[in-house]
């Protein structure tokens, strides 16, 4: 009986040693992948902006998550679109609708601006549910300029629809908007691609630039706005590089020979759009996956 006693005690012990040994190996435990945060930096371009549409429609087509937009001017009409809901077909059939009269509402008696600009605003209240800037679903960065200061603004919070007026309020053409304290024209004036404010400021890991100003030629100039809108072309042309440099992928849609307020080219900006977007996606994809190595 001693014997047997002795011998249960015995397995009973490596019974409990076997289970211990097992409990201390460590199992294979699944690491998840860090994802990087992507910004979809969308530059000013008045009517050449329907290429962003394009290049939106293959970013969401391909997977591409976008966690923050910023956007300046026609970048940030949009880009606001779709922050505050991002499904492309969506912001296709909103964008086809705009119209040069959707935007321009000339003045009679012009003061800072032959237009008001309000038409713009009133156009994003009617299409656009979310209201405020910082209730959309993509996080949102529209960028301004202080008329006052020469300061670039990134508008985080208050109405979208007059954060985007405000940064598209081309001066000269528009009046400034009025934004809590500050006097707001257009934010190309002082920042037309902001990637810097995307990865400095927002801590984007990629940044996905598009850039509409790649060609500025125009010789169809027959108006006061269209020089007003081309010499602010040509000035944005010159100082989007070093902002480019903040850049990983820079998408530049063929926009040659698209005026200030030319809306006759829609389809074809924005097949220019998903053209240049496609070749870019190989190295989206790459820098990707080279982030989550």
């Amino acid at each position: 009986m001693w014997v047997k006693g002795q011998a249960i005690k015995v397995i009973f012990l490596f019974a409990v040693l076997a289970l211990f040994l097992a409990a201390c190996q460590t199992a294979p435990v699944a690491v998840k992948k860090k994802e990087p945060r992507i910004a979809l930096v969308l530059s000013g371009g008045s009517a050449k902006g329907f290429a962003h549409v394009g290049v939106i429609r293959v970013l969401e087509q391909e997977k591409i998550p976008i966690h923050m937009i910023v956007g300046t001017s026609v970048g940030s009409l949009i880009g606001g679109i779709y922050a505050a809901n991002p499904d492309s077909f969506q912001l296709e059939y909103i964008a086809f609708k705009v119209e040069k009269n959707d935007i321009i509402d000339m003045l009679t008696i012009p003061k800072m601006g032959l237009g008001q600009g309000a038409r713009l605003e009133e156009f994003v209240e009617r299409y656009v549910k979310i209201k405020r800037v910082e209730e959309t679903k993509i996080p949102f960065y529209p960028i301004a300029t202080d008329l006052n200061t020469g300061e670039t603004v990134i508008l985080e919070k208050g109405s979208l629809a007059k954060a985007i007026r405000a940064s598209a309020s081309i001066p000269g053409v528009f009046t400034p908007v009025i934004f809590g304290n500050r006097m707001l024209v257009d934010g190309g004036v002082s920042n037309n691609i902001a990637c810097d404010v995307a990865k400095n400021i927002k801590g984007a890991d990629i940044v996905i630039a598009v850039n509409l100003l790649k060609y500025i030629s125009n010789y169809d100039i027959k108006s006061v706005v269209d020089v007003i809108g081309q010499s602010i072309n040509i000035m944005m042309h010159a100082t989007n590089k070093p902002k480019l440099a903040y850049a990983d992928v820079v998408i530049e849609p063929d926009t040659l020979g698209v005026a200030l307020f030319d809306f006759t080219k829609k389809k074809e900006l924005m097949e220019a759009g998903i053209k240049a977007t496609k070749e870019a996606i190989p190295k989206i994809k790459e820098l990707i996956a080279r982030y989550q190595q």
